[in-house]
């Protein structure tokens, strides 16, 4: 089960794709913020999840908020993974899956990170979830639709 609408998102520090630490509290105070936890970097789906972000980046930026995606490849696939698809946005490392299972992204048994997305507001409550594993682009539009309604 997801974390619930109106929950304090759980702070973390993470090593990312910027080679720098990203700590949700500090480092992104005051911002509203995505955070997207998927499998596997290179797997289709997951590649598929990226690109769709990349290809709506625009209105994200537009709209000053940051995009990561969290997965537990380590930075060194992060990097390939983001040059090869050409992402402008940061890769998060969670390679023990402490982040993952913090934000209940985690996949029993497996421990493998589930396909879902929070949309945490300015003060890092979480004001909307987003999950499908196997389909990536209506998830990515839920998102912005919801951004939108937000904002307005």
């Amino acid at each position: 089960m997801a974390l619930s609408l109106g929950e304090k998102a759980p702070d973390f520090t993470l090593p990312s794709t910027s080679n720098k630490k990203i700590t949700l509290s500090k480092d992104l105070e005051g911002k509203v913020v995505i955070l997207y936890f998927y499998p596997k970097d290179f797997t289709g789906v997951c590649t598929a999840e990226a690109c769709e972000f990349r290809d709506q980046f625009e209105a994200f930026r537009a709209l000053d908020i940051p995009v990561f995606g969290i997965s537990r490849d380590d930075i060194a696939t992060h990097e390939k993974f983001k040059k090869a698809h050409r992402l402008p946005f940061d890769l998060l490392s969670d390679e023990k899956g402490k982040v993952c299972k913090a934000y209940d992204a985690l996949i029993p048994l497996i421990k493998m990170p589930k396909r879902i997305t929070y949309l945490l507001d300015q003060d890092h409550k979480i004001s909307g979830v987003f999950s499908d594993m196997f389909e990536s682009k209506g998830h990515i539009e839920s998102v912005l639709k919801k951004l939108k309604k937000q904002l307005i």
